[in-house]
């Protein structure tokens, strides 16, 4: 018992509200290191991992991964931008700068006197109300195979805060194409694995193309075999060019020229078999997860059969899928019904360097298609791809549900004036916690004036000024200077369902930390 009590008597201890300040103070933290990076104009971040790789990016969920916190409840903040990320895929930055406005909004009441049970219940009132006032002001995006202008206008939106803007909509165009190639519209669902997005760097980001295949970072296995092969019929294998071992230990004796010989034929005859049995399926490529050792290699080269060997299990089933072809695990199982086909398998080099890959083209099934981007260094290259990433996600939500808001905080500012109004009419102490809600929505477009160099209070009073005047709920913050407040005729559309999911979870991580009135912890390690 003496025991237990000195232990516990190690334990750092926070209670009642010096524990929810604590908290809210974490929280609040994260969010101002992310405030900076929100919108159009929002600055980057550089973060070096300990073994001295280089991010630079503005990407929310990305920086918050990086960042090593310490603090249980800043962790909580990074789990919050990760599942906007893995639901939604866009709007990390903003579900965490909601969410410390929302903190601090909770601690000037708390400070007050108000019990955070009760802010709790105000916030969740308030998100209650802002959901039907999102669903009025949504516009449907109609869209058609040959026709999709406006999911194009939403993914410029998302790719408009990033480092590839310049260029965003020849890449928003890229990003609609690859999610309508391989969507299931009777579903009206995408799988993203079907595409992949793959970078080499060198060359300008204007040389970034969709290619409709597979691109593998890997070369013929043979300096002479052809760099191109038309109406490719492909033998997907998971078996190596070797020869048979036994799986236990084993030792092999060798003491005449006679036996060397003996086993050099045995080897010989293993690879024949092998080169034959793909030659007899019809098969006149190999694409091999394994290696080959020189013999194996020489005998495919001889037989006229080019192949590629070293290929990751990802892609080759990625290739398996958009070829139509079968993996095949034994030389014995190889018949010609399990090959996939495409038009044209090239290899294709890069400036001046020996890099090389090879590109399959018209495949057979095509439900996998590659972007490939370029970019001056690979860090470019590593936030392109972000970008991108980001951008097919919110095509998939619109194919999912093709509802828009509009942005520049423009729907912030419509569900914070609703807020407000109703917060009149709530009786008792919610009402505080009701405002301070609609105060936390007024951020967003106060740090995105901010972030564009503009006074962000004059700016937000007049927007929303003009707002509950004109009552057009699509009036925004002109952050790009384009001379209009109204973000419909900009063009700023942002996806419906990431616009909810961020109100929710912002609400719902909040509500959990404002619970938490007690902190046990270890202390430090003397």
């Amino acid at each position: 018992l003496r025991c237990a009590r000195r232990e516990q008597e190690k334990k750092q201890r926070l209670k009642g509200v010096e524990a929810v300040r604590a908290n809210i103070a974490a929280g609040k933290a994260v969010a101002r290191t992310l405030r900076s990076s929100l919108g159009p104009k929002g600055m980057d971040k550089m973060l070096q991992s300990q073994d001295g790789d280089i991010t630079i990016t503005n990407d929310g969920a990305t920086i918050l991964a990086e960042m090593d916190v310490e603090h249980q409840i800043a962790k909580l903040m990074v789990e919050l931008s990760k599942s906007q990320d893995d639901e939604i895929g866009d709007g990390t930055t903003g579900v965490v700068v909601l969410a410390g406005a929302l903190l601090e909004e909770a601690e000037k009441l708390i400070d007050k006197g108000i019990h955070p049970s009760r802010v709790s219940e105000g916030f969740e009132m308030a998100v209650d109300i802002c959901l039907p006032v999102l669903d009025s002001i949504a516009d449907t995006v109609e869209y058609e195979i040959n026709d999709h202008e406006g999911l194009k206008k939403t993914a410029m939106t998302t790719l408009n805060s990033k480092v590839v803007n310049r260029l965003r909509e020849r890449l928003a165009e890229l990003c609609v194409e690859a999610v309508l190639s391989v969507a299931d519209m009777a579903r009206r669902d995408v799988n993203l694995d079907h595409i992949k997005v793959d970078g080499k760097e060198g060359g300008e980001l204007e040389e970034t193309m969709l290619i409709n295949g597979i691109v593998v970072d890997k070369d013929f296995s043979h300096p002479q075999m052809p760099k191109r092969v038309e109406d490719a019929k492909i033998c997907i294998l998971t078996a190596p060019f070797e020869p048979p071992k036994p799986k236990t230990k084993h030792k092999l004796d060798i003491d005449t020229v006679e036996k060397y010989k003996e086993m050099q034929m045995a080897e010989k005859t293993y690879f024949q078999d092998m080169v034959s049995k793909v030659k007899e399926s019809g098969a006149n490529l190999v694409i091999c997860q394994w290696g080959f050792d020189d013999e194996a290699n020489h005998l495919l080269y001889k037989h006229n059969l080019p192949a590629i060997r070293w290929v990751g299990g990802v892609e080759l089933e990625l290739i398996a899928m958009a070829t139509g072809g079968r993996i095949v695990p034994r030389f014995s199982e190889i018949a010609a019904s399990k090959l996939g086909e495409a038009k044209v398998v090239r290899e294709i080099a890069f400036g001046t360097t020996r890099d090389r890959m090879t590109v399959l083209e018209g495949c057979k099934s095509s439900k996998a298609v590659t972007i490939f981007i370029r970019g001056g260094n690979k860090m470019m290259v590593a936030e392109a791809k972000r970008s991108l990433h980001d951008a097919l996600c919110i095509v998939r939500n619109l194919i999912r549900d093709n509802r828009v808001v509009y942005g520049g905080g423009a729907a912030e500012l419509a569900c914070s004036i609703a807020v407000a109004e109703a917060a009149d009419k709530i009786a008792g102490v919610s009402q505080y916690a009701v405002r301070a809600f609609a105060d936390a929505l007024d951020t967003i477009p106060m740090a995105l004036a901010e972030n564009s160099g503009m006074q962000p209070i004059e700016t937000l009073t007049a927007v929303k000024a003009a707002q509950i005047k004109t009552k057009n709920p699509h009036l925004g913050v002109d952050c790009v200077g384009a001379g209009t407040n109204n973000m419909k005729e900009q063009l700023v559309y942002e996806s419906l369902r990431s616009k909810r999911q961020q109100l929710q979870h912002a609400t719902q991580m909040v509500k959990m930390i404002l619970k938490i009135d007690d902190v046990i912890q270890p202390v430090d390690y003397e």
